[in-house]
């Protein structure tokens, strides 16, 4: 989730990754499933601590809600360094910037998985977080500078798959493994996958040169019409969501549902790998059609999760509702910040990626703070009622920012 590059260097970038046989730039899939493969990791480091929070918190003996902000913690680590990081390794080349951050991806997750003592822990989630801040500096423009402008949203949507993969499969596969094994053998499988992806990077993934030059300044992008919509979406969207996420397991066991947590994530991610499947395919042409169906799918789950949770296979229904609503919000958000910010693209793709952690941060503590206040079925009540401002600026977004026809 970060910096957009010239359309010169998107073409430069296509006929790099080699030629098919009719003469045009080869599709470089595998060097993007690579690139998805390092976001899952990102992704599921951040999320995996939501299906295994009560072993982890009876673990380290501290209460479910303090468990909770080893989510925070991540994301306070990468909403403090995204913007440091991206100016401070603008000129390093991008290959080495994605090795050193999954290199630090093996070292926190394995020190997480070994830890016998809850600050330790908290410690390496926010080291891990500094490493995702390292990651997103480059993952979003690398996957653009790869191939030619026209198919430069089916490269980002391949890259970004690695977030509702993670959702889909890696943490119900982490749950899974967590219940059977313990939660750390959960965390070393993401170090030993990490190990994997950077071989994988080195074979088949292409180098690129930094930035030759001084960049103006970040906040400037808030004056371009359009960009701030789009991060006021960005954060409220994503603390909505990350207030329940975070606790989805405390949530369900609340209902009795508590061994079928990983049965209702992976309803949850496969929902979500549907969504973002058909959002890479008509982003181009309906950004401002699905950002509207998302929002009050994912306010429509909510509600039926406040009122109608009693009823086990609705939960489910539910679940897959907030799927389809949450799968290509990613990259729904990324397409219309890099529209919006034109020139100044690069620094709104940093932005969203600052407060899209901010929020991630913040649903930690917001839910924690509601798990003790208030208990487990204030969760859903809270999303439904942040999906109301959502909705109101995407639809009064229509010139700027989520607009009825998109630029060409």
């Amino acid at each position: 989730m970060t910096t957009q590059v010239p359309a010169s260097a998107s073409v430069e970038g296509g006929r790099r990754s080699g030629t098919s046989g009719t003469g045009e730039p080869a599709f470089p899939l595998a060097a993007l499933l690579a690139l998805a493969t390092a976001v899952f990791i990102t992704s599921l480091t951040e999320t995996l601590p939501a299906g295994v929070l009560p072993a982890m918190s009876s673990s380290l003996g501290v209460s479910e809600s303090a468990m909770g902000q080893s989510v925070t913690i991540y994301a306070v680590g990468t909403f403090l360094t995204a913007i440091p990081l991206a100016a401070a390794t603008a000129t390093w080349p991008r290959k080495r910037l994605l090795l050193t951050s999954m290199v630090v991806f093996v070292v926190a997750n394995t020190v997480t998985a070994l830890s016998p003592d809850y600050t330790l822990t908290l410690v390496a989630r926010f080291v891990a977080g500094v490493a995702a801040g390292l990651a997103w500096a480059t993952l979003s423009g690398y996957a653009r500078r790869m191939v030619a402008v026209p198919l430069q949203g089916k490269a980002m949507a391949i890259a970004m798959a690695g977030i509702p993969v993670a959702l889909s499969l890696g943490v119900p596969a982490g749950t899974f493994v967590g219940r059977v094994l313990g939660w750390g053998a959960a965390f070393l499988a993401m170090s030993v996958l990490a190990v994997l992806v950077i071989v994988w990077i080195l074979a088949t993934v292409p180098d690129y040169p930094g930035q030759q030059e001084r960049r103006s300044p970040i906040l400037r992008a808030l004056s371009v019409p359009g960009v701030s919509p789009v991060l006021f979406v960005t954060l409220v969207f994503v603390l909505a969501h990350t207030i329940l996420y975070a606790y989805v397991a405390t949530f369900l066991a609340d209902l009795g549902m508590g061994r079928s947590t990983d049965l209702v994530l992976l309803v949850f991610g496969v929902a979500s790998l549907v969504s973002i499947w058909f959002v890479g395919a008509q982003v181009h042409r309906r950004l401002r059609v699905m950002m509207v169906a998302c929002t009050l799918l994912v306010a429509v789950a909510a509600a039926a999760l406040a009122t109608l949770s009693h009823v086990t296979a609705l939960v489910y229904v539910a679940a897959a509702l907030w799927g389809l609503g949450w799968g290509g919000v990613p990259t729904l958000l990324q397409t219309a910040v890099g529209d919006a910010g034109g020139d100044q693209a690069d620094a709104a793709q940093v932005m969203l990626v600052t407060l899209w952690n901010v929020a991630m941060a913040g649903g930690g503590v917001v839910g924690g703070v509601l798990l003790d206040l208030l208990g487990p079925s204030s969760l859903p009540w809270s999303i439904l009622l942040l999906m109301a401002p959502v909705l109101i600026v995407v639809l009064a977004a229509r010139g700027h920012g989520f607009p009825a026809t998109r630029r060409t």
